[in-house]
């Protein structure tokens, strides 16, 4: 929906996921991967890359909640860094859709390290003036909006998405306070500044094809063509 027809090719998809911690729950975490790669037909919660959107190339990040709720694990750190860097490296604007419960608790501090990497990423490519679109679907929660999902250039939201850090369950629970109806919703960010636009999925492409212009221009696309 998003990407020029066969334009997409994968990079990265080799990174594995590690069980640093010999994580146990109620079943090993080994064997949860084994079942998340089995249904979702991937290796990890994000899928990496570059494509073209509207003959423009770009490096593009897709994360697939189906997989342990989109977690972002040391694997999936490690392939957003490497995206990332190679928007950065190649000067290809950045485009990350985001569906996720935040940072994986299998791996413990291992997954938290990952918004550090992943920021600082993004710190590097901001410093090379490339730009970063983010799209926020539903939900974009915990260690993922943290440090990475709100830190685009243009943050899009799909309406109704559920965006924030802690879930609106947990913050009631913390402050013994009801939230107000909608208060974590695409909407309601929008409002106060969090979020740029709120964009159906219907109109996303067109929407991005019309930033991409804004932010990137001819002079990116020559200095893409040139290998710069």
């Amino acid at each position: 929906m998003i990407v020029d027809r066969g334009s997409f090719r994968e990079h990265d998809a080799e990174v594995p996921s590690a069980d640093p911690l010999g994580f146990v729950d109620r079943r090993p975490y080994l064997e949860r991967l084994k079942i998340a790669r089995h249904g979702t037909g991937r290796r990890d919660a994000v899928l990496t890359g570059t494509a073209r959107i509207g003959g423009r190339p770009v490096a593009i990040g897709l994360f697939d909640f189906a997989f342990l709720g989109g977690t972002m694990g040391t694997a999936v750190g490690e392939r957003l860094t490497r995206l990332i860097e190679r928007a950065a490296g190649r000067r290809l604007p950045l485009v990350v859709c985001a569906a996720s419960g935040g940072a994986r608790m299998q791996e413990g501090i291992f997954s938290l390290l990952q918004m550090v990497k992943v920021t600082a990423a993004l710190g590097r490519l901001r410093a090379r003036r490339v730009p970063f679109l983010s799209v926020l679907t539903d939900p974009t929660t915990g260690g993922v909006a943290a440090s990475l999902a709100l830190l685009g250039d243009v943050n899009l939201a799909e309406p109704g998405a559920l965006i924030g850090f802690a879930g609106p369950r947990v913050v009631e629970q913390t402050i013994q306070q009801r939230l107000p109806a909608g208060l974590q919703r695409a909407e309601a960010l929008r409002e106060r500044g969090m979020v740029d636009l709120v964009v159906p999925r219907a109109a996303l492409r067109e929407t991005l094809v019309q930033l991409l212009g804004l932010l990137a221009g001819p002079a990116v696309a020559r200095r893409v063509r040139r290998g710069s």
